[in-house]
């Protein structure tokens, strides 16, 4: 019994780790969709339009964002053909702009979807100019906002998921493997009869005309009761403590 608790509690931690993790993966996930990700922090271009907007230094998020009637379809929102201008504050070098897709996001009949993301060399108004094919689109623009700062906890739980598979799937094994062994049967032995059986030994039986039967000193019958009890004590009928008590008693004579 006690070889099956340690991956029992193994199963147990595995299987609860694995439930928290789940939890935690969907919660940081909401968390940075719809709260931790401002994805218009620092405003929005409509399309077509201009606009200048005061971006900070270091990278910024590029969202097309727009009104929408009913649901997104399966493969999130489309994009139309867009196209945008970045120009910096006097002095200040060119942002380098790059495609960086994320996925849909929509609250009611607002959706968005990030397409760039641009490294802003500098602090400062930056002029934006906005162009595409949005005649099909409803108040389209540009968001230029951040992302979550939390962005890498839902890939920690989901490493901590993976873990706690890997934990229940050795639990398990270890547990098939458990069972499958042999379990000695549990001998009870009953010690108020000790001193009965030992004590008075049945004496020995012969047929008539058989030689005279050998009687055992009394060294002789304790070595052999000594013996016995030797024996109960290995097969684990006797206890240690309950061996050493008959023990005592047979060398004292009582």
């Amino acid at each position: 019994m006690k070889r099956r608790t340690a991956p029992r509690i193994l199963l147990t931690v595995a299987i609860a780790t694995m439930v928290l993790s789940l939890i935690g993966f969907i919660a940081t996930m909401a968390l940075n969709a719809f709260v931790l990700d401002k994805y218009n922090a620092y405003g929005e271009v409509p399309i077509p339009g201009t606009a200048s907007l005061h971006l900070p230094a270091g990278e910024a998020t590029i969202s097309f964002h727009t009104q929408v009637i009913g649901t997104t379809s399966g493969g999130g929102l489309p994009v139309p053909n867009l196209r945008m201008n970045i120009e910096p504050p006097a002095g200040v070098a060119e942002p380098v702009v790059v495609e960086n897709w994320g996925t849909t996001t929509t609250v009611n009949s607002d959706a968005r979807v990030r397409v760039w993301t641009a490294q802003i060399p500098q602090e400062g108004d930056y002029t934006i100019r906005t162009a595409g094919d949005v005649g099909g689109y409803i108040s389209p623009r540009l968001a230029f906002g951040h992302s979550s700062s939390q962005g890498t906890l839902p890939w920690i739980f989901a490493g901590i998921f993976a873990a706690a598979m890997l934990g229940l799937f050795v639990a398990l094994i270890w547990l098939s493997r458990v069972k499958r062994r042999p379990v000695p049967d549990t001998v009870s032995f009953d010690t108020s009869n000790v001193s009965r059986v030992f004590v008075n030994p049945s004496p020995p039986t012969h047929s008539p005309g058989s030689a005279a039967p050998y009687s055992p000193t009394d060294d002789g019958v304790r070595i052999e009761q000594l013996k016995t009890l030797a024996a109960l004590r290995e097969s684990g009928a006797l206890t240690d403590d309950e061996f050493q008590k008959e023990k005592r008693r047979l060398l004292d004579g009582r």
